[in-house]
């Protein structure tokens, strides 16, 4: 496993909330998690990410105590993770891919619900409910059933019955999935909000951007194991993929195209459909070298763009997969 201590910035030098130790899950002759190690610090977004079937739910059930496992240890907030915790239980928030609401139950209905788990008092969960609603924007329908709603409302009405108790650690996984652009937009501003209100979160998604934006260290998963851990631009440079040159160019003269993949430092130059693409480290030196052996090769270009590696590349490069719903 390629493991970075750099620190993000939040959490940095904060107690861990999640401790995952040589966590072990079998499946008959199946390993689906094959000592799994995880720590996430108080205060973080903490983005986990893996190719379908690399382990990710199964983590987050084994971490939920909704699955046995094998070998290993969890604790949350230091205390040993178990089914029976309920202490424990009652500060985690958890939002999954598929929405878990009552068809039967209207919006306010199903959140009252659902925070009725972890909150008796009725005054008190009246108040927490209310402030879920506005919280997701669900002002205008609270008398609807979900099956009224749409996708992206959704959506909103599931994450307000996973955090209506207010939990300090919340467990997102896909809650973006087929949603519109303004909900996506909403909800991604919500999880800013929890975590700048002190909550930690854990959160999947196999949108590579939503990952950027939201999260201040980031794991990926493949076949059990975590292969790669630290903020996005620690993992963009662990790659080699570096920063990519696209030059438009008419004719390029195969002489000045060996010219440029001899430049030390540039570890690919592919020329086709009258585009010239290199693969360089991200230092800023080699596009200046490459337009300068174009001049001199008195090579015609026409736009010439630069882009950064993405966690995307990241992605491709470790596992060998590219990241698909």
């Amino acid at each position: 496993m390629a493991e970075i201590t750099g620190r993000g910035p939040n959490g940095a030098g904060a107690s861990p909330v999640i401790k995952v130790r040589s966590l072990v899950k079998r499946y008959g002759e199946l390993v689906a998690l094959d000592h799994f190690e995880l720590e996430v610090r108080r205060g973080e977004i903490f983005g986990l990410l893996g190719p379908n079937g690399s382990g990710k739910t199964t983590a987050i059930n084994c971490m939920l105590s909704l699955l046995k496992y094998g070998k290993g240890e969890v604790s949350l907030f230091g205390e040993p993770m178990k089914s029976d915790n309920y202490a424990v239980k009652k500060r985690i928030g958890v939002v999954m891919q598929n929405v878990a609401v009552f068809n039967e139950l209207t919006v306010v209905e199903n959140i009252d619900y659902f925070c009725g788990l972890y909150v008796p008092e009725k005054a008190k969960r009246k108040a927490l409910t209310d402030e879920a609603i506005a919280f997701t924007g669900l002002d205008d329908y609270r008398k609807f059933l979900p099956k009224k709603l749409s996708g992206g409302l959704l959506r909103r009405l599931n994450i307000a019955c996973g955090i209506a108790h207010k939990p300090e650690l919340i467990f997102l996984d896909e809650p973006t999935v087929a949603v519109d652009p303004q909900s996506r937009n909403h909800i991604l501003e919500g999880i800013r909000e929890l975590n700048r209100n002190g909550a930690t979160v854990v959160y999947t998604s196999h949108y590579m951007e939503e990952v950027e934006q939201l999260c201040t260290r980031i794991m990926i998963m493949d076949k059990g194991k975590a292969v790669a851990t630290g903020t996005k631009e620690e993992l963009k440079a662990m790659i080699r993929t570096g920063e990519k040159l696209t030059a438009e160019i008419y004719d390029l003269p195969e002489n000045v195209l060996g010219e440029i993949r001899g430049v030390d430092g540039i570890f690919q130059a592919d020329y086709s459909d009258n585009r010239l693409t290199a693969r360089y480290p991200a230092d800023g030196r080699h596009m200046i070298t490459i337009l300068d052996i174009l001049r001199r090769g008195n090579v015609a270009f026409g736009r010439v763009s630069s882009e950064p590696p993405t966690l995307n590349d990241v992605f491709l490069e470790i596992t060998g997969k590219e990241l698909k719903d």
